[in-house]
């Protein structure tokens, strides 16, 4: 068989994603904003697929992956006007529905269709399955390592740029308040990833954001994590106090061993 046509997929996608653009700077931001994140979701996919030594056939699978993890968001932006599944709906279960509406590897076989598809729908889960292959397992984890780390680019830059002009979209309604939960320091003492739905400010969110330094997956993972310094411009913008600093410092400590040093 055939290796999947990539080109065909990414070109489908950038027409499908441009339908949602209403030539309103406003409106649209938001939406470019997710084309260009899923532009370097497969960016790191790939180069994480590489570094771990994946098939050129896998490295496909994993891009097609991340090409669809998003697909939901522009459906969803549409129709609620947030990216926020806890209001509005699931955008991974939305991809996959969307991806078989259009038939998009109707032609592919099974097991393809499967990684793809099941990777894409747990991409955005607080657990993960039990009952899946190893194989499945590993994609999965690929596309969430690949995510994570570009949303932390995506929230760190902003984080350190904000400047008083807040992003609804961005900051899920969260106030702007110095407060932390309790909730947050504890999950990251325990080194476990914070749950979206403890959040309650957004210093919150950003303690959740370090939080996920816990899930990630990959020794390539956490090197790329360590270069880009995410945590550590994510942590400039929280409040100097010694909960914090020693939580975060046990998350950075945890980076650094993971990375290989």
């Amino acid at each position: 068989m055939r290796p999947i046509d990539l080109p065909r997929l990414k070109k489908w996608f950038a027409a499908y994603s441009a339908g949602f653009y209403l030539n309103d700077p406003e409106y649209d931001r938001p939406l470019r904003l997710k084309v260009a994140h899923t532009r370097r979701v497969c960016e790191n996919i790939v180069r994480l697929g590489r570094a771990l030594d994946l098939s050129q056939e896998e490295l496909i699978l994993a891009e097609v992956s991340a090409l669809f993890h998003d697909v939901g968001r522009f459906r969803q932006y549409r129709d609620y006007r947030t990216f926020n599944d806890s209001i509005s709906e699931n955008h991974a279960g939305a991809g996959v529905s969307l991806m078989e509406e259009h038939g998009l590897l109707a032609l592919r076989p099974e097991t393809e269709r499967r990684l793809v598809t099941q990777a894409i729908a747990y991409h955005n889960a607080a657990v993960l399955p039990e009952d899946q292959d190893p194989e499945t397992i590993f994609f999965m984890h690929l596309l969430r390592d690949a995510d994570k780390l570009d949303i932390l680019h995506i929230f760190a830059e902003y984080f350190n740029d904000r400047d008083g002009r807040p992003d609804k979209t961005i900051e899920v309604g969260l106030a702007d308040d110095p407060a932390v939960s309790p909730r947050m320091i504890d999950a990251l003492r325990a080194r476990r990833f914070a749950r979206f739905e403890d959040l309650k400010t957004l210093n919150d969110f950003k303690l959740l954001q370090i939080s996920w330094v816990y899930d990630f997956n990959f020794t390539p993972s956490f090197q790329l994590l360590k270069d880009r310094r995410h945590i550590e411009n994510i942590n400039k913008t929280l409040p100097r106090t010694v909960e914090i600093e020693a939580a975060v410092k046990e998350a950075l400590d945890y980076m650094l061993q993971s990375a290989g040093g």
